[in-house]
């Protein structure tokens, strides 16, 4: 393996990424490296190199929503071998014993790290990952369908895992996690309304395209049952 690698940087000033060659990243222990075959570019990402996210780490590589095959593995690691594919979120460590970890809400725990921010991500050849925060990926998905998962995907699931069994379902701001939500939704057999800024057309445009009953303004009233179909 070559000792560099080609990267897009974000060095704290220009949200304009710089393409350099760096040093191949080595896994340490728990960790895995990824050869990154996709990588999604999420409206965070864009937070970041805006300045508008405090902090990021210094000669940062952005990138979140990533997909690719582990190519080495460090000690310790279980459950995950060299080849396979798998996908690597937002969240990329978690202390683990802060209450929220304890509770099973580590994307809300006291000291956590995060790929594209506080630790490298995906806009690179590599990306070391905690093996802990690897996801395996379904051959059902290509690399590119299932990158936006990493992200978008993830949030929507916990927000519709959060409404239990709720059969009518009010969704506000319809970005890439909302229209992901709801195609689920639609599919459960739910029913999905869906609030945009007002005058947003091609939002309220893509709800109907995906399965939203009604689609309209935030400052709507909340369609009454007799006004579907």
């Amino acid at each position: 393996m070559n000792a560099t690698m080609r990267a897009m940087v974000f060095d704290g000033g220009s949200p304009i990424l710089a393409e350099r060659l760096v040093k191949v990243p080595v896994p340490g222990a728990g960790e895995v490296r990824i050869r990154v075959a996709a990588c999604g570019v999420c409206r965070t990402d864009l937070h970041v190199v805006d300045g508008e996210l405090s902090s990021p780490k210094p000669s940062l590589i952005p990138g979140h929503e990533i997909v690719g095959r582990i190519d080495a593995v460090g000690a310790g690691v279980v459950g995950l071998s060299i080849g396979e594919r798998v996908g690597v979120p937002w969240l990329g460590h978690t202390c683990g014993q802060c209450s929220y970890c304890l509770s099973g809400r580590e994307n809300l725990c006291d000291a956590p790290q995060f790929h594209g921010y506080t630790r490298d991500g995906g806009y690179a050849e590599y990306v070391v990952a905690d093996a802990s925060y690897c996801f395996h990926i379904p051959d059902t998905y290509d690399d590119e369908h299932a990158a936006p998962l990493l992200c978008a995907g993830l949030i929507g699931f916990r927000t519709l895992h959060s409404a239990g069994d709720a059969q009518r379902i009010g969704i506000y701001g319809f970005g890439a996690a909302a229209h992901i939500v709801t195609q689920i939704a639609v599919a459960q057999g739910r029913t999905v309304y869906a609030f945009t800024r007002p005058g947003d057309r091609a939002a309220q445009s893509l709800a109907t395209d995906v399965g939203a009953a009604w689609a309209g303004s935030s400052q709507d009233k909340a369609p009454t049952l007799w006004m579907l179909p």
